[in-house]
């Protein structure tokens, strides 16, 4: 996302989700992964505005079975504290720039 597009009004969201079955497991992380960067198996953080995230939800909800499957979406704070918790995930040194630019 540009720097643009986050001065007009992008926001961060995280989504996770717990799906029954394992081939629609597959099919709601092959969608997500359409629309935001993954950062576990089914976790992920969209950053865009608000009808980004209702395009998003409203597309992987054509997917699950809403009595099996639990989809959550959060939004997080613009200026809220950001810190990593555990061990590092990358060697010293090496720094994974997939991510998307930081809010605010």
């Amino acid at each position: 996302m540009s720097a643009t597009a986050i001065a007009a009004g992008a926001q961060a969201f995280v989504i996770g989700y717990d799906i029954g079955e394992p081939h629609r497991l597959l099919r709601v992380h092959r969608r997500m992964c359409r629309y935001a960067t993954p950062l576990e198996y089914s976790v992920f953080l969209l950053v865009g505005c608000v009808a980004e995230k209702n395009r998003c939800l409203a597309d992987v909800a054509t997917l699950i079975r809403p009595l099996e499957d639990d989809v959550r979406c959060y939004t997080l704070p613009l200026r809220g504290f950001q810190c990593r918790l555990g061990r590092a995930s990358l060697p010293t040194g090496i720094v994974w720039t997939g991510l998307p630019a930081a809010i605010g």
